[in-house]
């Protein structure tokens, strides 16, 4: 092979790699600023796609930006939340809910504007946009109700703990009574029959003085 020729096959591997890379470092980047709260816009995926879709797209993308395959030291994010976003999606819970909340977006969007399910505006890239621009707002306020209810709970949890700490001392405090009582009952026993003892005239006996008779 002539000099010249091994020469250009060398420069195109080095385009090739540093197009490779050039690739990689882009799809790291739209992960990381893809919207999280939204699986889908992480795997850049359309929602309502099929499971079998999920897995490859999973599979792709994760083989692009594994760590150990370049040197973007942003990569271990990136690949952390792509696979968070896979796992939402084979959730069948996870993905029916995140389902529901983008199918929410569209119809607020069609009552907003007066639209239809028919209205040719639907089909346009521009409503694309506007409906992943409502859904952000959608997920978002899912969330925050999400996080509200979730304190409230840990709050009624935290009531509900002390609650039963409160109990579980008392009766505590219940049995070192009643184990402190049980321990004085001998001595207390004893007390009553010295008492007894006296009352009745038990003790210790006085000799009556003998009376001198009168005159």
């Amino acid at each position: 092979m002539a000099e010249n020729d091994k020469d250009a096959l060398e420069a195109l591997d080095a385009l090739e790699s540093e197009a490779k890379e050039w690739e990689k470092d882009a799809e790291i980047e739209r992960i990381l600023n893809a919207f999280r709260l939204d699986a889908y816009a992480v795997l850049d995926l359309n929602p309502g796609v099929p499971e079998s879709d999920i897995k490859m797209c999973y599979r792709k993308k994760s083989l692009l930006i594994h760590p150990d395959k370049t040197r973007n030291p942003r990569a271990p994010d990136a690949f952390d939340r792509l696979k968070k976003a896979q796992t939402e999606l084979m959730d069948e819970k996870h993905r029916e809910r995140l389902d529901e909340s983008i199918a929410d977006a569209r119809m607020l969007l069609i009552r907003e504007n007066k639209w239809t399910v028919d209205s040719p505006e639907l089909k346009t890239p521009e409503f694309a946009k506007m409906w992943r621009n409502k859904a952000r707002d959608v997920l978002v306020e899912d969330e925050h109700r999400r996080r509200k209810l979730a304190k409230a709970m840990m709050q009624e949890e935290g009531r509900e703990q002390k609650r039963q700490e409160e109990e579980l001392e008392e009766r505590r405090n219940k049995r070192k009574h009643e184990a402190e009582w049980e321990d004085t009952r001998e001595k207390r026993i004893d007390s009553w029959r010295q008492f007894q003892k006296t009352k009745s005239g038990g003790g210790p006996s006085k000799k009556k003085k003998k009376m001198k008779p009168i005159g």
